[in-house]
């Protein structure tokens, strides 16, 4: 692998900043983001992203390459839960197997983005059509996680369950609601929209993301102790399992013809997992799961892994197989 795509990724200053945040908690420095503010920058990045995909698919049109994307994109998200579960089984319990599962069947905006990032810097052209994926690939995680606990968990008589519950924290979850309404209202309003929203949705951008990255940091550092609660399998679970889910995604990728851009993002939302949308999903519907295990694995172990290395490798290794 070419060591200086790590070093590039690493010197990207949203980056730097996430290692920032690390530090002041090794440091034990009182630095610190107000509450209300990592919410709102998470909301700002979905906005962004969604609304510019939204465009950029009015501009370029629905295709078969884009339909076929979309359609790979819902496949994913939902195959992913179901054997990575059977791994998981290995050594857990049903409901903590189906949490995990559903977890890292989902994916991570933030991580999503700095790719983006990485190929914006790299001058690597991508479509638009790629949050389009980002945003299906939310909710078939939860569903097929949620399915498999009614399948596999011990029966209870008395339980009461509610798929209009579950459906609707899948679809009308706050992030995977936004995102969605934002590549709707890019594609609505096309070239006058973007013209009137691009100095808020791009001139703003990449600062908020290097404030959210900071706060990640913060967020991940103090997250690492959780870490002695997983085990050595579910730590080698957090750094395998992407690897394995980028290359599957890099082989669709292949076989349908996408590019370099287009592919790295594909497989970096099969790689990646979901520290928000999904562990909120799960904490209502599956309190029986342990949220520092998922919770911990996705933010403290995958999501550094990705954003510091995993990137750069998923392309080297596009190179490799010559998309």
């Amino acid at each position: 692998m070419d060591g200086s795509l790590i070093l590039f990724n690493i010197l990207n200053p949203p980056v730097l900043f996430f290692f920032v945040g690390m530090l002041a908690v090794f440091l034990k420095s009182d630095l610190e983001i107000p509450q209300p503010l990592p919410k709102l920058f998470s909301l700002y990045l979905l906005l962004a992203i969604g609304f510019k995909g939204g465009y950029e698919l009015a501009e370029s049109g629905m295709n078969l390459q884009v339909a076929m994307t979309l359609v790979a994109a819902i496949v994913m998200a939902s195959i992913v839960p179901v054997y990575t579960f059977f791994i998981l089984r290995l050594k857990l319990d049903h409901y903590n197997a189906a949490a995990i599962a559903a977890t890292y069947g989902s994916i991570s905006a933030v991580t999503f983005i700095t790719a983006g990032s990485f190929l914006e810097k790299l001058h690597i052209p991508y479509g638009g059509h790629m949050v389009a994926a980002l945003a299906l690939m939310e909710s078939p995680a939860i569903i097929i996680g949620l399915i498999l606990v009614r399948i596999f968990a011990p029966k209870n008589g008395n339980e009461e369950f509610s798929w209009g519950e579950v459906l609707r924290e899948a679809f009308l979850n706050g992030s995977v609601f936004l995102l969605v309404c934002s590549v709707i209202v890019g594609i609505l309003t096309g070239e006058k929209g973007w013209e009137k929203l691009q100095p808020f949705t791009q001139g703003i951008f990449y600062g908020a993301l290097t404030f959210f990255l900071l706060d990640m940091g913060l967020v991940a550092a103090r997250r690492i102790r959780d870490l002695s609660k997983t085990g050595s399998f579910l730590i080698g679970f957090s750094i395998i399992i992407p690897i394995a889910n980028a290359i599957l995604g890099i082989l669709v990728s292949k076989i349908l013809g996408f590019g370099q851009g287009n592919g790295l993002l594909f497989a970096v939302l099969c790689a990646s997992a979901s520290y928000i949308a999904v562990p909120a999903a799960m904490r209502l519907t599956v309190p029986e799961a342990n949220p520092s295990l998922y919770v911990s694995m996705a933010l403290a172990l995958t999501f550094p892994f990705n954003i510091i290395v995993g990137i750069p490798l998923y392309l080297e290794i596009i190179k490799i197989l010559g998309l």
